[in-house]
Parts: C-alpha cells; structure tokens; sequence
C-alpha cells in the first residue's frame, strides 16, 4: 500500500512538473512587489550566508548596490529582463567567481532546441579588439568574414561595450580573463541579453587595408515571417536528430592521453575534475608515462573550471615533488545553511549536516574545516619525474586553480598561456548550493566556504599568472590552429631548458 502510494505522489509532481513547463511562457511579467519580494530573498540570504561577501566590495558600497539594483525594479518585468537588469549585475559586485545566477528550470526546458533571434556575429576579444570568427547571416552577407576586426556596434565602441558587458558578468576578483573567455564563447548570447534585440545592427570595421567602414547587418532569424505580429522576438523550434554517442567518446571529452610518435612529449587533457573515471584514468596514464619513458608532458587544464578537491589533490600528488596543502584558511560564516532563509536553498539539511561534521567554530568566530588547513599532502613514491608544462587560461577555474597554485614554482613545471579566471591569493566553493528564488524560480549560486591558499605572494584580485604567457593570438583565429599548443611542442623539440 505505502508503495502505491509513494509512486502515485511521484505521477502527481511528474505531470504538475510537465504541465507547468508546457504552460510557461517567457514573456509573462511579474509585479514589480513579487521581484522586489525575490530580490530581498536572495540579498538577506547573500548576508547571512556568503563567506566573502565584502572581499573586494566594502559593506557600503555592497549595501548601495544592493539599494541600486532593487531600485531598479520600479515596474513588472519578465523572468529574463529581471535576471539580467538586476539579478546579474548585483552579483557581479561581489566579484566571486562561484556567485553566479541561471534562469529557471523552465525557462532553460522553454528554450531547449530553439534557436532564438539574435545579434548575428561571433566575436572573440583579442588584445580588446573583437574579431570575426563566425557570422551566422554568411549566406547572405559576404562583406564580414572570419578575421574581420570590428571596432563598434550601434554606435557604442568596443572598450565602453566590453566593460558594460562585463559588469554583467561574474568572476574571482578582477581576473577578467574568465569572462573575455564566456563572452568569446556566445558574444550573441551575451549581447541579446544585455542589451537587448534590434532590428539591424550599425557596425564599423576594419577593410583590409585597416580603413574603418560602416555596414548595416540585419539581426539573425531562422525563418522570417511577416504575418506574426512578433515575429522578430519569437524563437523557432528545431527539431534536432539526437546522436547517441559512445561512452568511451564521452570520457574522452572529460580527459583523454596521446602520446606522440616521437615518444617525446605526451599531451595530458584534463577537462574536468568532476566524473570521468579520473582515479583510474590517471594510474593508468601516469604507469603508460613511466613505462615508456614519456620525459615531458602537455598538460591541458584551460578548459577545465574545476570539480571535486579530492581529484585535483589525486593530479597534484601526481606531479609535485613537494607536500603541499589545500589552504591557510578554509571559512564558512555559519555551521549549517538553516535560518529564516535556509528554506530556499538546495540540499539544506545534507548541506548543514556536512557543514557539521566537517567544520569547528575558530577563535576568529568562523568555521573552520581544519584539516584541509593542517593537513599536509605528499607526493606519490611513484609520481612523475619529467618536465611538465601545463596549459592554462581564463577557463581554468576554482579546483583546477588549486592544483596550480600547489605546482608553480616547481623547478620541473611551467604554466604557459594566459592568466587563470580562478583566483590566485583565493576564491569560494567546497560547497555550492543554489538560492532558488520563490516567485520566479531564478537560481543564484551560493559558495559557503571561503578558501585563502598557501601564500606565494599573490596579488589578491588577481588570477594565477602564466610563468611562460602566450595571449590570444589573430593569425591562430583567422588561420585556425592552436598556437598555445604549437608553440610548447616547438619548446619541446628544441630542447627548452627549465
């Protein structure tokens, strides 16, 4: 009987879970009292919960953000005009990486295999110029093409577009890298959503002789189609033939080991610290590199933004020749994510249970997790013995940064490429859960402990710097090559000495 009656309960919450995502609509507006009610939610939550709230932003100025942005909920907005005109540039003041929001769950259901009316070009910032590598209205404009150096967009000039942008965004610090890397990414996402849809787009750029031209580009729709009055902002559905893709083509996308012909360097990917069978991937790897006498690495973390602690600890005992540590200090603001808030966040009860057992209250009034503080790590009798150059950039974030700050300065690595997007002096995490805000079901990401690693003299704000850097390179877009790649098999080759 109790199990007919717990399946019955779980067909309820399936079909009102269905039917509400079928009923949703995106252009459905909230009272201005309801988002007010939803940002208050997220701000008393953020105070009472987040351990480096006022790291980089003093407690006044985080208080008149706070005042600003609720402010500007003067009238209903949508579910995306909210997230993106106060949710998002709130928590942008905070400047943690790890304190970042998503639209709802139906929402993001809404969207899925629907291509939306956007700004048509792929940019990719290089040296804060933004240049061509993709145009989605190819077929009918042969004036932009890959490589083409835009200068300004509706009037509005790179510098000013990208540092308003960027304000949107969030990030460890001031360790802009991360977000040059997002907006690279999806630069039509992030413009639709920051400044909204036009008709048609006022462009200058660069002719090849570097005289600046105007063009006029219309804004990218699948299907134009004059009888609906919406046309313009109506996304179209596509029917997408799902490809089955093999397991062992999934692990490869997490990680993956090629060693070369000439037996003198192996190429070691890493793109995650989360899932991919890491523990048996990397004792399998590092016996292949020492059976066959592999005497340099290419490890590539620049896409890796982090995953579990214990995994990145396992890749460092890997490659360090010293004990290391995981911080100086690892804090949280409170025991547990209970209060007259903790109904909103996810996993409360197993959240605050592990928050208890892992952390103790310290003399500075803080909770403590002691032993990633005490505890000293030491290499594997067996790690490797070669040279090791890791690849790193604004993608390589959170547990990623932590393996790195544990291995430079090693006489045997050398980090190559760009600075990291995770902070170096420190960032938040261990655990995150999600704020889910009541009325519009927006969630808001919320680190709980605050780690402050082993002190080398990093400059707080900063990311991990590049011992060897290698910036974005114009010739490796337009060309298509990976130059950072290309330039440490040469070091390789010629015999660089570390």
């Amino acid at each position: 009987m109790k199990k007919l009656l717990f399946l019955f309960c779980l067909c309820i919450v399936i079909l009102s879970s269905c039917s509400s995502t079928k009923n949703y609509s995106p252009a459905k507006k909230y009272a201005a009292a309801t988002l007010q009610q939803d940002f208050l939610v997220m701000q008393k939550t953020l105070e009472a919960k987040h351990p480096s709230l006022y790291w980089y932003t003093p407690k006044e100025k985080i208080d008149a953000y706070f005042t600003k942005y609720y402010n500007v909920i003067k009238d209903s907005m949508t579910e995306q005009q909210f997230a993106w005109l106060a949710v998002a540039p709130m928590l942008n003041k905070i400047h943690c990486g790890h304190t970042s929001m998503s639209l709802s769950k139906n929402y993001r259901k809404w969207a899925s295999n629907k291509v939306s009316p956007s700004f048509p070009l792929y940019l990719k910032i290089i040296n804060d110029s933004l240049v061509v590598y993709g145009n989605l209205n190819a077929k009918t404009d042969s004036v932009i093409k890959k490589g083409t150096v835009v200068t300004s967009i509706n009037g509005i000039p790179n510098k000013v577009m990208l540092q308003y942008m960027m304000e949107h965004l969030s990030e460890d610090g001031y360790a802009h890298n991360v977000n040059y890397m997002r907006l690279s990414g999806n630069f039509p996402y992030y413009h639709r959503n920051i400044f909204g849809l036009s008709k048609n787009y006022n462009i200058t750029y660069l002719d090849s002789a570097g005289t600046e031209n105007k063009i006029t580009l219309p804004l990218y729709t699948v299907v134009k189609d004059t009888s609906k009055k919406d046309s313009l902002h109506t996304p179209i559905t596509v029917k997408e033939k799902r490809v089955k893709i093999k397991r062992a083509e999934k692990l490869k996308f997490s990680r993956s080991l090629e060693i070369d012909s000439t037996k003198k360097y192996a190429v070691l990917t890493v793109n995650t610290f989360s899932g991919g069978q890491l523990r048996k991937f990397f004792r399998k790897s590092f016996k292949q590199l020492k059976k066959e006498n592999i005497q340099n690495i290419i490890l590539d973390i620049r896409s890796n933004g982090g995953g579990r602690v214990g995994l990145s600890t396992l890749l460092t005992k890997y490659i360090s020749k010293q004990q290391f540590k995981i911080a100086d200090t690892l804090t949280a603001q409170s025991r547990g994510v209970g209060g007259g808030y903790g109904k909103y966040i996810s996993g409360g009860f197993f959240n605050s249970l592990q928050m208890m057992l892992m952390s103790r209250k310290g003399k500075d009034g803080k909770f403590h997790i002691k032993r990633f503080e005490k505890h000293y790590y030491k290499p594997k009798h067996n790690n490797y013995n070669g040279n090791v150059y890791v690849l790193i950039g604004g993608n390589t974030f959170s547990a990623s940064t932590l393996f790195c700050n544990a291995i430079q300065g090693q006489a045997h690595v050398k980090l190559v490429g760009e600075e990291t997007g995770g902070g170096a002096y420190g960032n938040t995490g261990i655990m995150i859960p999600s704020i889910k805000l009541p009325n519009t079901s927006i969630k808001v990401r919320l680190p709980l402990y605050r780690v402050v690693q082993p002190n080398k003299g990093q400059i707080k704000g900063q990311g991990i710097m590049p011992d060897i850097l290698i910036p974005p390179s114009y010739d490796a877009l337009k060309n298509g090559y990976d130059k950072k790649m290309v330039m440490v098999k040469e070091m390789i080759l010629k015999g660089f000495e570390f």
